[in-house]
């Protein structure tokens, strides 16, 4: 766990999951996506705690008196080209009012643990190209942009 003086980073528990829920549906309001399915919180908690090793990992971003403003998760994935594993953040969000305070660095920095200790090189996400705002911030950390289009192709 890790954290300001405002709030700390930890790994989510399964009593956090209707809070992270509602901060994926804001999340995708923020992106201009559709909402998320119902029963998300059903559907993450399956993904995160129903083995020991969990297909994805989840942190949230919780302030001093416990109110859950922001999260992160990740799951390791393969890169062909390089012939090796690297873990990919899915979602990195905080709630409006709670950006610019120092805690979006503390929720890379939990990736980027995760990814250290499952013996992983490397963290690669996306962001929409008008979010200049997230441009900028993970330009700040140092991270370098690839240019490429995301495409989904439903199949059911």
């Amino acid at each position: 766990m890790t954290g300001t003086g405002l709030a700390r980073v930890r790994r989510a528990r399964v009593a956090d999951l209707p809070h992270v829920a509602q901060l994926v549906s804001e999340h995708a309001a923020y992106e201009r996506a559709a909402p998320p399915p119902t029963g998300l919180a059903r559907r993450l908690e399956a993904l995160l705690f129903a083995s020991q090793t969990p297909r994805l990992r989840c942190f949230v971003a919780e302030l001093n008196d416990g109110e859950i403003i922001g999260y992160t998760t990740c799951a390791p994935e393969v890169s062909t080209w390089d012939g090796a594993e690297y873990l990919h953040m899915d979602c990195l969000f905080l709630r409006d009012g709670h950006r610019g305070l120092k805690v979006g660095p503390l929720l890379v920095e939990a990736v980027v643990a995760e990814a250290r200790e499952l013996g992983l090189e490397q963290v690669q996400w996306q962001t929409p190209p008008w979010n200049t705002d997230a441009i900028r911030f993970y330009d700040r950390l140092g991270a370098q942009a690839k240019e490429k289009l995301r495409y989904h192709l439903s199949v059911g």
